[in-house]
């Protein structure tokens, strides 16, 4: 394999290859016999077909999908045929639902008969926040695994999300960087993030139950064994124990990694379609390009572990 470049300076106009593995060391590349897959660059996304979704999967369809999850990071089904029960049911096989806390702050009303569904209605009224890169729920104490995004309403231009390999990110840091976060955590937060949409006194109603979470910069992903940056620019409020100009240079340095095309993939969205990613290995960044097109969402999380 090439070696990859080093992150340059600040400033730097210099470029050549940025080549990253897909798969950390002892994966086995094994064909998929429940539908096919079509990579969406050599790192991360896949499409995939032949498949429906329209009833839950039989364990061995599901142990192939969560496989190529595994694999790709982000998987997309088109034409997924998905009811909200049928979706709140796939995101069922992986795990424990989600319910969030703060959605109904920042994003208007939520489904009343299911509250593990959040709805992101976009258009003249409500405009999109979540074009920064970042990690969802990355400030609980257990963060997601992943998460299930239905397309229920796009534009006809415009609204694409992108997805970041992180296992990739961290693999190009130059060895001084690695060596400089090796051990060093960081403390999240949704204080100003999601309590921008809050009064003073929801925010510090609702702190007793949701305080400042301290993860590892880098994690260990607990299925594949890959070590991934975990620090975003939404969440990630300082890096513990260093001088404040400090820890804002590191985290600097370390956010743009997800800004690396390298290191992404982008998806188009149709009417029907599904994204499934694992936010233990990347970050995602929803284009806001399409007002005052309409944009309608619905995404289910699935309750993942503490990262280490």
């Amino acid at each position: 394999m090439t070696a990859p470049l080093t992150t340059p300076p600040r400033g730097h106009s210099g470029g050549g290859p940025r080549v990253a593995r897909r798969t950390p060391d002892g994966w086995e590349d094994r064909p998929y016999a429940s539908f096919t897959l079509t990579p969406a660059t050599p790192t991360i996304g896949a499409e995939v077909g032949g498949l429906s979704l329209a009833e839950p999967l039989d364990d061995a369809t599901f142990a192939e999908l969560h496989r190529a999850l595994l694999e790709w990071k982000v998987l997309f089904v088109r034409d997924a045929g998905l009811t909200q029960a049928a979706h709140h049911a796939l995101g069922r096989q992986w795990g424990e639902l989600e319910t969030h806390p703060f959605m109904q702050y920042v994003n208007g009303p939520q489904p009343d008969d299911a509250p593990q569904v959040v709805r992101f209605e976009k258009g003249v009224e409500l405009t999109g926040y979540e074009n920064v890169w970042h990690s969802d729920v990355s400030w609980r104490q257990v963060p997601s695994l992943g998460s299930l995004l239905h397309a229920i309403e796009v534009p006809d231009v415009g609204g694409d999300t992108l997805w970041a390999d992180m296992g990739a990110a961290y693999d190009c840091l130059p060895d001084d960087v690695k060596a400089r976060i090796d051990g060093l955590t960081a403390v999240h937060d949704w204080w100003d993030s999601f309590g921008r949409g809050m009064t003073p006194q929801q925010r510090d109603a609702l702190r007793p139950a949701f305080p400042a979470q301290e993860h590892p910069i880098v994690r260990t992903h607990p299925e594949t064994g890959r070590r991934t940056l975990y620090v975003n620019a939404i969440f990630t409020s300082h890096v513990v124990g260093l001088p404040a100009d400090e820890s804002d240079e590191l985290l600097d340095l370390l956010y743009r990694q997800a800004t690396f095309p390298e290191y992404q993939c982008r998806f188009h969205w149709t009417p029907g379609a599904l994204a499934i990613w694992d936010n233990r290995a990347t970050q995602h960044y929803a284009t806001s390009d399409y007002f005052p097109q309409r944009r309608v969402m619905e995404r289910i999380t699935v309750i993942g572990d503490q990262p280490f």
